[in-house]
């Protein structure tokens, strides 16, 4: 998976739901130094994935974006940590708690970070 050049993986968590639509994700926490804002961020992470050949896509939420691989193999969804951390709070998605305490550090931290979920793509 493309990273902006400088970003790093804080926290990764597999996770998986066994429910009606079992499925198995990889979520993240990523944070870049170089970056003052986790918006920018996150519009340059749209970039490099363009530039690797990802397509975008609308993400589960209002507020977060997706990108699929090529060849449709895996599918990206992320977002900023404030956008997250608002949408767990109100119910809308779920993360794993240590990806909850990563994006609320880097909140306190004022460190630019995303939160992400790797999933297989439809293929």
């Amino acid at each position: 998976m493309p990273l902006v050049h400088g970003a790093h993986i804080t926290t990764q968590v597999r996770k998986c739901d066994q429910g009606s639509n079992a499925y198995c994700s990889i979520e993240l926490v990523v944070r870049d130094p170089g970056y003052r804002s986790s918006d920018n961020l996150a519009h340059d992470e749209s970039h490099v994935l363009r530039n690797a050949g990802w397509t975008l896509a609308g993400g589960d939420t209002g507020t977060e974006t997706a990108a699929n691989s090529p060849g449709h193999k895996l599918r990206l969804t992320y977002s900023t940590a404030a956008d997250d951390l608002q949408s767990i709070d109100l119910g809308v998605i779920n993360r794993a708690w240590p990806v909850t305490y990563a994006l609320s550090s880097s909140m306190f931290d004022r460190a630019a970070a995303m939160s992400m979920m790797l999933e297989v793509g439809s293929t």
